[in-house]
């Protein structure tokens, strides 16, 4: 997996997504369907952040339309994607390694069919305030700020970002249950919070660190390019198109032209600048109402492979970083049943 850096809760049921022609993009048994064009039509679970771009992208340069493919979008969460793609309600889902292992380890029959994002593009955004009395800016080293930490307020919105919170930190010396940590609901709440005064900072996934600083209430004082410990290359960590086992078998076809489009999107953006047209046309589908400068930095952030392609070795490093890096799922486990490159080009 070669990669070139470029510097509430939603309930689903089958019924609803699949009740109503119009509004569906799936029949009764979970499976796509064909309309009068001939084309296939498939819903795509999103999470809507960053790591949607390269689907967004193989839609917005018509990458789908020559595999007479036709998208339905559903946002989900981390809690509702794998539920999602069981029950057929999506036909692919964009999954983060953790989901995806958390459902190997059910013994749930999902297939990885491409790999489409790499590293973990997050951001420890600081406020003004806290910035100012530490003398801190978006250039001050990885070490002063890591220290600057260590007599903190800090917030976070999931587990697994506070993890990585301490992956950092330990890096240089601090000791993370040393911070007082406040635990909040959402990364809207860590907004909400740094505002407040009621953290001196927060971690979360990009764009929201770099949305605060954008709008004058943070500085973002830690992201990839600062933090080795987050890159795809030590952590191994990124995002994988997923789908049921027997959807592949009996859609062979549209599974192989989903993941050639995917491919050729990642490709796209690992050889183009985040402000090109076509990208940033995406980002905008991507993340409406996010400020252009701020869509470009974020894109920056994430390691786009220039092939989709998977590797046991990848796997055993992503499935390392989530067991002892970030202690997400213990039980991790993945071979060479649960990942494929047969659908690629």
């Amino acid at each position: 997996m070669n990669h070139r850096r470029k510097h509430p809760s939603l309930v689903l049921s089958v019924s609803l997504l699949c009740g109503a022609a119009l509004l569906t993009a799936c029949g009764n048994d979970g499976s796509s369907s064909v309309g009068a064009d001939g084309k296939t039509t498939v819903s795509v679970g999103v999470s809507g952040n960053v790591f949607d771009l390269s689907i967004r992208l193989a839609e917005e340069m018509g990458y789908f339309d020559q595999q007479n493919i036709k998208i339905k979008y559903v946002t989900l969460t981390a809690a509702t994607g794998t539920s999602a793609l069981q029950s057929g309600s999506v036909q692919f889902l964009n999954s983060s390694p953790t989901s995806y292992l958390a459902g190997l380890s059910k013994g749930l029959p999902e297939l990885s069919i491409a790999h489409n994002g790499g590293g973990n593009p997050l951001g420890i955004v600081v406020s003004t305030a806290f910035a100012k009395k530490h003398s801190l800016t978006s250039k001050s080293p990885a070490d002063q700020v890591a220290k600057a930490l260590a007599d903190s307020t800090a917030g976070a919105s999931s587990a697994n970002t506070k993890a990585e919170a301490g992956i950092f930190l330990k890096a240089h010396g601090v000791d993370p249950d040393e911070l007082k940590w406040v635990s909040l609901p959402s990364p809207a709440a860590d907004k909400a919070a740094l505002v407040k005064g009621e953290v001196d900072w927060f971690i979360t996934s990009e764009p929201i660190p770099l949305q605060v600083q954008h709008e004058g209430d943070g500085v973002v004082v830690a992201d990839p390019t600062k933090v080795p410990e987050w890159s795809y290359e030590q952590a191994g960590y990124g995002q994988a198109v997923v789908v049921k086992k027997s959807y592949a078998k009996t859609d062979a076809k549209t599974v192989k032209g989903f993941a050639t489009a995917v491919q050729q999107a990642t490709t796209y953006l690992s050889s183009h600048p985040s402000d090109d047209k076509s990208v940033l046309a995406a980002s905008r589908k991507t993340l409406p109402g996010v400020p252009d400068d701020v869509l470009s930095a974020a894109v920056e952030q994430v390691e786009w492979p220039e092939t989709a392609k998977q590797d046991e070795a990848g796997w055993e490093k992503t499935v390392a970083f989530v067991k002892d890096g970030i202690g997400a799922v213990p039980d991790a486990k993945v071979t060479s049943d649960n990942w494929t490159n047969t659908y690629l080009p």
